[in-house]
This record gives structure tokens, sequence and C-alpha cells, in this order.
């Protein structure tokens, strides 16, 4: 589906990147909710974003205030001037917010994961002029983003953008949601003008990764970044452990290299040269292992021997690894290579095997 998009900037907010929402991962209390965008306003944040309604993993903690927080972002809407944006989640999540002036919605993973609760966000705009934002799936799937973005945007939502938080994994690593760049990157190529915004809050999961998660977004392009800041971040009733106060948010902005010069060189286009022809030799490579994968298929048909030789494949897997690492190439990224190439490689075979 061709989409295009409108502006998500509202009057008063500069078009430079990065374009920057922050505040709490709650509203708690009214002090809180002032005193914090009060704050947030000092260092020059135009948009306050809070949690009103708060689905947690599991029932019994902190689950938002509720509607009796919306009059709160009212008041200090009026008091600074600052915009506000909050996440909702049903009809009548979309029909408080808008109702007591709220400029900016935002649609959550769990929420973007679910194709009927993005068409029932997706009836309730219909017929409003709101920026909203989109946050990917719980899972990495592409296809369901779009899919969610899709919905919204048939619903006459032109404002629209989307927010990067990462992946939830069963493996351990060192962030609350694993990035998979390359799922947003993706979403960029196929949509270059749909505005990404990046939520290092809730990738990293803590503290001391906000800033080079920051720099990671501005580095590969991404329009804005949307972070929780809160004014005491040790006593906030959720999410206190990636919560920034507004002082240490300012600094890990002032530190931001945000590169926008577009200029090609003829350095640069040498070197893409390059790496075009490196390219199409990889293709040739590749091709010519897949014809050798074909010849191994026919000798295990004539053998009545399987496809999937586990050894082999554990084989390949660790030497390969091992060589790219010898190499200067990170081992996680050249054993997804080779599962990638085996993937194909099993295809092929299974393919010819059942001729």
């Amino acid at each position: 589906m061709e989409m295009e998009f409108e502006s998500i900037l509202l009057p008063g907010i500069d078009a430079k990147r990065p374009l920057v929402i922050a505040g709490p991962c709650s509203a708690e209390s009214e002090e809180q909710v002032m005193e914090t965008g009060r704050q947030l306003a000092a260092q020059g944040i135009k948009i306050f974003r809070a949690g009103i309604w708060k689905p947690r993993t599991k029932p019994g903690g902190f689950e938002g205030v509720g509607v009796i927080g919306l009059p709160w972002l009212q008041k200090l809407k009026a008091e600074t001037g600052m915009y506000t944006a909050v996440e909702v989640a049903t009809k009548a999540h979309v029909d408080a917010a808008l109702a007591f002036g709220v400029d900016i919605l935002w649609i959550g993973a769990r929420t973007t994961a679910n194709p009927f609760a993005m068409q029932e966000l997706a009836d309730a705009l219909q017929g409003h002029d709101v920026p909203v934002l989109i946050k990917n799936p719980v899972n990495p799937d592409v296809e369901l983003w779009i899919g969610g973005i899709e919905r919204i945007y048939r619903a006459g939502i032109k404002k629209l953008g989307v927010i990067h938080r990462g992946f939830s994994s069963a493996d351990k690593t060192i962030y609350r949601n694993v990035p998979n760049w390359h799922i947003a990157i993706e979403l960029r190529r196929r949509y270059p003008n749909l505005p990404i915004v990046c939520d290092p809050s809730h990738i990293g999961g803590r503290r001391d990764l906000i800033k080079p998660l920051c720099q990671q977004a501005m580095d590969l392009g991404f329009d804005g970044l949307i972070v929780e800041s809160h004014r005491n971040p040790d006593e906030a009733w959720s999410d206190a452990k990636q919560q920034l106060t507004p002082e240490a948010l300012k600094q890990v902005l002032s530190e931001l290299v945000v590169r926008d010069t577009v200029k090609t060189t003829e350095d640069l286009v040498s070197l893409r040269q390059q790496i075009d022809e490196i390219d199409d030799k990889i293709l040739e490579i590749l091709a010519k292992r897949m014809r050798l994968s074909g010849e191994v298929a026919q000798y295990k048909k004539e053998n009545n021997m399987p496809v999937l030789q586990a050894g082999r494949y554990d084989e390949i897997l660790t030497n390969r690894s091992e060589q790219g690492a010898r190499m200067g190439m990170s081992a996680e990224f050249v054993k997804e290579v080779f599962e990638a190439i085996h993937a194909e490689s099993v295809r092929k075979q299974i393919e010819i095997i059942n001729k």
C-alpha cells in the first residue's frame, strides 16, 4: 500500500534532528507531573510524555492513575506551553485523551501486535487530525508493524510516525529489548518519509545505556528520541532504572553528535563502486556454493541420505564463526550469515531430492 505522510511537527517545534519527547514513565501525582514538566521545559524540551494508563506484564503492579491524570497534563500545558503525549490502547483512551486536549498519541508495542486492537484504535481515530506514533510490535515482524501503520493510515490519520523500542527476546542480553536495528532500517527503506523516533529507555532498560543508544539512533538517521525522564527516578513508581533526571537528559542531548550533512564526494563514489564490485563477487560465489549444494543433494538422493547432517552443520557454524572473528568480524554476525546460507542450501537440497 502506498502511503503519503504529513509532518508530525507541531507549531513551534524545530524541524532539526532530534525531535525530543520526554517525561516520566508514569504520571504519578499532579506535583510530580508539574515539577518534572517545569524542569524539562527549562531544558528546552517542548513535548511532555507521561503514561496515564500503564498495562503491566503481570497484574498487581501500578497500572497508571487513569483519567484523573489528564487534567494534570492540561495544567502543565497551560503553564509551560509544552505539548503533551500519552499512550492509548483502547477507544476509551483515545476519547478521553482527545477530550482533554492531548496533542500526540502513541500506541504501545503490545497493542501494535494485535490487529483487533489496532482496528479498534483506527475506528476511534476516524475523523480526527492528531499525530500518532506507532511503536514496533513486541516481536521482530516488520510486516506486522506496517500492518498497524496501514490500519491507522486508512482511518485518515496522515500525521504518522513510528517508535523503535526494541523487541522482546528469551535470550539474555545487556538490553531490556533487543534493538534489531535492521527492522527499523527496513521500514525506513520502504517508507523513507516516515519519521522514526527511537526509545532508548525501553531498549536499554538502564540509564547508562541511554546515551550510546541515542547516539546510535542519530548515526542511523533517526528523526527523534522519546526518553523517560523523572524528577527523582529512584522513587519512580514504574521503570525506575531506565529514567533520567531532566538535568541528566540535558547532558545526554548536549553531547550527541548529529550528522546532517548530505554530500557525495568523489572519494565516496569510488568507495561505493568498490563495494558494488565486491557485492557482485559475493553473489557469484554464493551462486557457485548453491550449485555445489545441488550436487551434494543429488549424491544424497542417490544414496538415500537425509538432507540435514547435524554434525556437518555444527562444524560449519563453529569453524566459520571462529574464522570470521579472527578476521575482525563479529562471530555472531558470521554465524547469522552462515545460518542463512545453510537455510537456503537446505531448501535447495529438499527441492532436488523431492523431484
